[in-house]
């Protein structure tokens, strides 16, 4: 844990050197990258979960057609 610490250390007196406008410009260039994936991943995931109930509404009604309900 203390290694991590260590590194992390590191990592902020490198970026101490750049601009901040610089820093703060990337970081909120990576953050809305962020969102964008994480829109994605939702829309895909709620796509799919309407194809999955429109399947199981399909299915229902020719189970119910058949007289199995």
């Amino acid at each position: 844990m203390e290694e991590l610490s260590t590194h992390l250390k590191a990592l902020l007196l490198q970026l101490e050197a750049y601009p901040r406008w610089l820093v703060a410009s990337c970081g909120i260039i990576l953050a809305l990258a962020g969102l964008w994936v994480v829109g994605k991943i939702l829309k895909l995931t709620l796509q799919v979960l309407l194809a999955l109930a429109g399947v199981a509404l399909v299915v229902g009604a020719i189970w119910w057609v058949l007289g199995y309900i």
